[in-house]
């Protein structure tokens, strides 16, 4: 079973579609990363909030996210310019996967 801790130590877009035996495309990885990763996040901190100590439940939860984002940037979404510009804050892009599974927020330094 994949657990929470081998979840945390992910740092790369590959990484987690490895991780959840998950087939994918590289050229839409390569291309829609940061905007998957964010959307992504965002549906990891829902997981996270609602939380009930199922572990296996929430891994679970996280595999399907991820397949969510994925399927919706393969079928053709593209970010707004308003998304892509409230994703960059003084030149830095921010609100990355890391910092939304840190409990101090923003601890990978984006």
């Amino acid at each position: 079973m994949k657990t929470l801790e081998e979840f945390y130590a992910l740092r790369s877009a590959e990484d987690y579609f490895e991780f959840f035996g998950i087939a994918y495309e590289k050229s839409i990885v390569a291309t829609k990363r940061l905007h998957m990763m964010k959307a992504y996040g965002v549906l990891i901190q829902k997981g996270l909030e609602t939380f009930n100590g199922d572990e296996k439940y929430l891994m679970d939860f996280f595999k399907f996210a991820l397949i969510r984002v994925y399927m919706d940037y393969k079928n053709g979404h593209s970010p707004s310019a308003a998304e892509v510009w409230g994703m960059i804050k003084d030149g830095k892009a921010k609100g990355c996967l890391a910092c939304a599974l840190s409990s101090e927020g923003g601890s990978c330094g984006c």
